[in-house]
């Protein structure tokens, strides 16, 4: 059994679900989570995107996520959220 490495709030499936079907992503493409920089400069990554060799699949309330391997350890522990007014979407450690 795989340990999903995040969660995702209720507010993010929803904004997450809404995105997919406004924006007409195709079927074959998934939510990417993973990490840009290196170190204590890292940046938190969100998009959908296509799975490579190198992904991991993990399914969160029927979300479909990839993970890029290399940045597994990075993640593990993190929230993902949506705030309507503000940031939009937010990554925390918990």
């Amino acid at each position: 059994m795989n340990i999903i490495p995040i969660t995702i709030s209720p507010d993010a499936q929803e904004e997450i679900r809404n995105s997919l079907n406004i924006k007409g992503i195709p079927a074959e493409y998934n939510l990417r989570v993973g990490l840009k920089g290196g170190a204590c400069s890292a940046n938190y990554l969100l998009g959908f995107d296509k799975m490579t060799e190198n992904d991991e699949l993990y399914e969160v309330e029927g979300i479909k996520i990839l993970i890029d391997r290399r940045h597994l350890m990075y993640l593990i522990g993190v929230e993902l959220d949506f705030e309507e007014e503000g940031n939009g979407f937010t990554f925390t450690r918990k």
